[in-house]
């Protein structure tokens, strides 16, 4: 991976250390962990280079997060279906999962932002907190190798997946409503993206779920998938009242 190396000043590398170390794990390359906190809205504002932002580091952490907790859901859960294994995975990978462990776990007093966002309120937005989860995970990759950042996800999502199962959990009500939509109707729901609002650092998005010959908001939110969440929640309240209906 190709890095521009920045001259990180002591303080910055003081609390660099301290943030990893707080989760028992260390980084060779702190470039790689401050990159990891290094929202797009730098770039955007000519603080960073191009690409010199935690997006790409997202993309990939997205990926060992799915597949470390794919593996450890087939490997624990023998006697469930591959139905409950998908619809346990979409809820603890989930921006309503992940938000609330980057708060736990500092990731928002890290955060590097453009004057923009940070003035926007960047640093509370559950997207942009979800998204340096994955951003975190990928750049620990990078730096120690796939099993120290399998480690820990399972750190992570381990406790996430034991909510869950114990019903406790965050409610994915998309994934709710389409397995009851697709068990009456024989048909997915389709969610449209109604209008967009705001600054570039600050969108918020307006999204409509179909269900047959109905239509169930808009509802907002400050990424499409928490819009999309919201719409969901709403259908799913009206048509069934209850989390436990169907």
């Amino acid at each position: 991976m190709l890095l521009s190396k920045k001259n990180l000043s002591p303080s910055r590398i003081k609390e660099l250390n301290a943030f990893s170390k707080g989760i028992s794990i260390k980084f060779s390359n702190l470039n790689l962990l401050e990159l990891a906190f290094t929202h797009r809205s730098c770039s955007q504002e000519g603080k960073s280079q191009k690409h010199e932002n935690n997006e790409r580091l997202e993309f990939l952490g997205d990926s060992v997060l799915g597949m470390v907790t794919a593996a450890y859901l087939y490997e624990h859960l023998m006697d469930n279906p591959e139905g409950d294994l998908a619809k346990i995975k979409s809820t603890v990978v989930s921006e309503q999962a992940l938000a609330p462990i980057a708060l736990k776990i500092g990731i928002d007093k890290m955060l590097v932002f453009g004057k923009g966002e940070e003035m926007s309120g960047g640093r509370h937005k559950r997207a942009i907190l979800a998204d340096a989860v994955e951003a975190v995970i990928g750049a620990y990759y990078l730096d120690a190798g796939y099993k120290a950042a399998e480690k820990l996800v399972l750190e992570f999502m381990i406790p996430e997946i034991e909510k869950v199962l114990s019903n406790k959990g965050a409610k994915d009500y998309k994934t709710m409503l389409q397995e009851a939509h697709q068990k009456k109707y024989k048909t997915c729901p389709s969610y449209e993206l109604v209008k967009e609002s705001g600054p570039d650092h600050d969108r918020t998005f307006w999204v409509s779920v179909h269900l047959k010959n109905a239509t169930y908001g808009p509802e907002s939110g400050k990424s499409k998938k928490e819009a999309e969440q919201n719409a969901a929640e709403k259908a799913w309240k009206e048509l069934y009242g209850s989390l436990d209906q169907a």
